[in-house]
């Protein structure tokens, strides 16, 4: 038996049980947090014999850091103090008389100017930033007091200059000097003053606008120098700043001046403004231009403490980031180089536009373009400045295409026009011929010549072996463009320009013969261009459209013999050939309807060319065309419906012929559409009315086909194999007899309906039992239908719904035997196929 302590000493053993699981607990609870902690450290070793911390003890962790929250305070100091400065000079300066204006400022200022000395001394670098800040703000205020006191009689703008000038040289003095030079704030607040005193001396003096470039520029030439030249990177920055704002205001000043200049003086002023900015950005860009002045690291002008770092006064982390400045990036002096090649291509043209007339300005600019490229080389320049002038040169070219496109949009799509003027009369000439509806553009007359010089210098311009093959196809490009411009810039007559057409697209058909796939594509693409702008300006006489189709069709009939060409010169050509029929059943005033006969031939071609290509990429082409061709013939006959049935029984002998290829076996139910609308068009031009007349064609072929698939394979469904062909004839046939007052048409059906019931059961058939039965009922409702409703209206009001009611207790007494009955039908229907 087992023994059982007294309760007592039982409660006694659990509560010391306890005891140890909760000290076992607390144990493991703090090894686990312990660990957490240690986890979470990085970059510290875990020591075992550490004080555990749990994360619910850890300190919170501070979202700002020291060094963050002294320099605002600093800053926030600094801006206070010049706040009070400033309105001690503006509002409180005149209770005071001069000798206590002059020793207040002065006073105040040199305090404030040779703090920052005692301050880095100790080593307290942040505190005396914001100590010279504050020295270099009251400095201003001091300029601005000497004029309200002594000097309020001159003139403002000039003494800004001045001003400006002394401050920008005290201030750089002061960065220099060895007590402040480890300050960082002084020089560039000197670069940021020496951007006004040239221009505000301009302004002052009434200068025009030339003298107001030529400041602007001359600062930022200073400004790139220093940029180039200095060491410390704050400083270097604001001179890039200074170099690239105060620049681009003097460019597009003399850019304007060059381009509203209307004497060659003038022009030659601005074009020399234009190659001083040429000069200092191709210097900007010289490699090596920052580099001599940096070969050592100098000691005591570091810039590189962290802000906030009071304990140390080194400076050797600013001297090694200023060594490693080498003058400007190889990206970014190529930028540079780009910029001087444009100036200096905007300075010649803009002197070579004031001499020529209005229409060779384009001529002039692209001429200085393409001097500049042999110029760069001719001459012995770094990669650099080559490359950046070549793209210059490159950009100036392409500005000159892009002017001259809209000559080459209107001849190729002017000619659109006459789409809706087919055959109204031969124009005058080719440039008639082409701005049916579309204005001519101006000084188009010199649109040929820079097409054509670009193109003569893309070729052999470009060297590199992965651009050469490019470089000479758009030079193809341009020359193609270049004569298809010709005829409508010289006035030629229609037909000399409708043959030059033609031959550009021989020519093109020809070059199509390359074994390089790019150059291919761009020649057929650029005869197909050519051959629909012919096209297009022929429609202007009947006698001409038909010789130039005609010749089409031929020129691309005739290239689809090469393997490399048929997928686009067969489809073209039966394009043509449509648009041939469709223009000789014009010209013969046919109608539509038997000029669609006519256009028939385009898909019977087709449909005998498609086998002969095989595999080939042109097979779905020539295909594709030859379906829009048979669409085309069906539109045409649309107003005709005898005629109309005979095209469409045509496309669907065509399109039969085509599905009795192994791959194109779906086509065949499109030939049966084909037949089938073809029959009902011809019974509707008949004013055939009767349904089954339409309906019995369909039915007896759609199942002859389920009868022959259902022999080849038993296992396909009766609704399959019979389900369309009964329904095509059953349900409008029963729609129709619904609403005829007669009886022969319900009898005929309901008895077809019986037959294709009765054989669905000798044959075990789940689609004619379902369809002939349902037929079959609903023809004996509509026979029924009227005694029904005089029964009807013969019993009293109380007997439907009595009926309804006897019916539902019947139904609800026999429902389980119900259900077994349906059950067992459903089964029996299921067994059925």
């Amino acid at each position: 038996m087992t023994h059982l302590p007294p309760p007592a000493e039982e409660l006694r053993l659990l509560d010391a049980e306890l005891r140890q699981l909760d000290a076992r607990r607390a144990q493991l609870l703090t090894r686990r947090a312990w660990l957490i902690a240690a986890l979470q450290q990085t970059g510290q070793p875990s020591r075992p014999w550490a004080h555990p911390r749990t994360p619910s003890a850890a300190a919170p962790r501070p979202e700002t850091a020291a060094p963050s929250v002294q320099n605002v305070l600093l800053v926030l100091g600094g801006v206070l103090l010049t706040l009070a400065a400033a309105v001690f000079t503006l509002v409180s300066w005149g209770d005071m008389g001069i000798t206590g204006r002059a020793l207040v400022l002065g006073a105040v200022t040199l305090a404030a100017l040779t703090g920052p000395a005692l301050l880095l001394k100790r080593g307290l670098r942040s505190t005396a930033e914001s100590v010279a800040g504050l020295g270099l703000a009251l400095t201003v205020l001091d300029a601005y007091a000497l004029h309200e006191a002594a000097l309020a009689g001159t003139d403002g703008t000039g003494y800004a200059a001045a001003a400006a000038a002394v401050l920008a040289g005290i201030w750089s003095t002061y960065a220099l000097l060895p007590a402040t030079v480890a300050l960082r704030l002084p020089l560039p607040c000197a670069l940021a003053a020496a951007q006004f005193p040239l221009l505000l001396w301009a302004l002052s003096a009434d200068a025009g606008p030339y003298v107001i470039s030529a400041a602007l520029l001359v600062t930022a030439g200073l400004d790139t120098v220093v940029a180039l030249r200095v060491k410390t990177p704050s400083a270097r920055v604001t001179a890039m700043v200074g170099a690239y704002g105060v620049g681009t205001c003097g460019i597009l000043t003399a850019g304007w001046l060059t381009l509203t200049a209307d004497a060659p003086s003038a022009a030659a002023r601005a074009g020399a403004l234009l190659l001083l900015a040429a000069a200092i950005a191709v210097g900007a860009a010289w490699p090596g231009a920052g580099a001599d002045s940096l070969s050592s690291a100098g000691t005591g002008t570091g810039t590189g403490e962290s802000a906030g770092t009071d304990e140390s006064a080194s400076t050797g982390a600013g001297s090694s980031e200023s060594a490693a400045w080498q003058g400007p990036s190889e990206k970014h002096a190529l930028g540079l180089a780009v910029v001087s090649g444009l100036l200096v291509v905007g300075a010649f043209g803009g002197v070579a536009r004031s001499w020529l007339p209005g229409m060779w300005t384009v001529p002039a600019y692209l001429a200085c373009g393409i001097a500049l490229l042999a110029a760069v080389r001719a001459g012995r320049l770094p990669d650099t400045v080559r490359l950046g002038s070549a793209w210059a040169s490159g950009a100036v070219q392409a500005l000159a295409v892009l002017w001259a496109l809209p000559v080459v949009a209107v001849v190729v799509m002017g000619p659109a026009g006459w789409i809706g003027r087919v055959w109204s009369g031969a124009p005058s000439d080719a440039r008639a011929a082409v701005t049916v509806e579309a204005p001519w553009p101006p000084d188009a007359a010199v649109a040929p010549a820079v097409l054509l010089a670009v193109a003569a210098v893309l070729a052999p311009a470009v060297r590199a072996e992965q651009w050469r093959s490019r470089a000479r196809i758009g030079a193809a490009g341009l020359a193609w463009a270049t004569a298809l411009t010709l005829p409508a810039v010289f006035g030629m007559p229609y037909v000399a320009g409708m043959v030059l057409l033609g031959v550009m697209t021989a020519a093109a058909l020809y070059a199509g013969r390359a074994t390089a796939s790019t150059a291919r594509l761009t020649a057929l693409l650029l005869s197909l261009i050519t051959s629909v702008s012919l096209a297009l300006v022929s429609l202007a006489s009947q006698t001409v459209t038909l010789v130039v189709l005609s010749v089409l069709t031929a020129l691309f009939a005739s290239a689809s013999w090469r393997t490399s060409l048929t997928s686009v010169t067969a489809p073209a050509a039966l394009v043509y050939a449509a648009a041939l029929a469709s223009a000789t059943g014009a010209a013969a005033d046919w109608p539509p309807s038997r000029t669609a006969l006519l256009v028939l031939a385009v898909p019977v071609a087709a449909a005998l060319l498609a086998p002969r290509l095989g595999g080939s990429r042109a097979t779905v082409p020539v295909e594709a065309v030859g379906a829009a061709a048979g669409l085309l013939a069906v539109g045409l006959a649309v107003t005709d419906p005898p005629l109309l049935a005979l095209v469409l029984a045509s496309c669907g002998v065509i399109t039969a012929g085509t599905a009795l290829r192994p791959d194109r076996r779906p086509v065949g139910y499109a030939a049966t559409a084909l037949f089938v609308l073809a029959a009902w068009v011809r019974l509707a031009a008949w004013e055939v009315g009767t349904p089954e007349a339409y309906t019995l064609p369909v039915t007896v072929p759609a199942l002859l086909v389920g009868a022959l698939r259902r022999h080849r394979d038993p296992q396909v469904s009766s609704w399959t194999a019979y389900g369309p062909g009964l329904a095509a004839t059953l349900v409008p046939s029963l729609l129709t007899a619904w609403g005829d007052p007669q009886w022969t048409r319900p009898l005929l059906l309901g008895t077809a309906a019986l037959l294709v019931t009765l054989l669905g059961a000798r044959h075990r058939l789940q689609a004619p039992l379902v369809l002939g039965g349902s037929v079959l009922t609903l023809v004996a409702l509509h026979e029924l239908a009227p005694y029904v409703v005089q029964v009807t209206g013969a019993l009293p009001r109380w007997a439907p719904p009595a009926l309804a009611g006897l019916l539902l207790l019947a139904l609800g007494a026999t429902y389980e035997q119900r259900i077994r009955d349906v059950r067992r039908v459903r089964e029996v229907l299921g067994r059925m196929n």
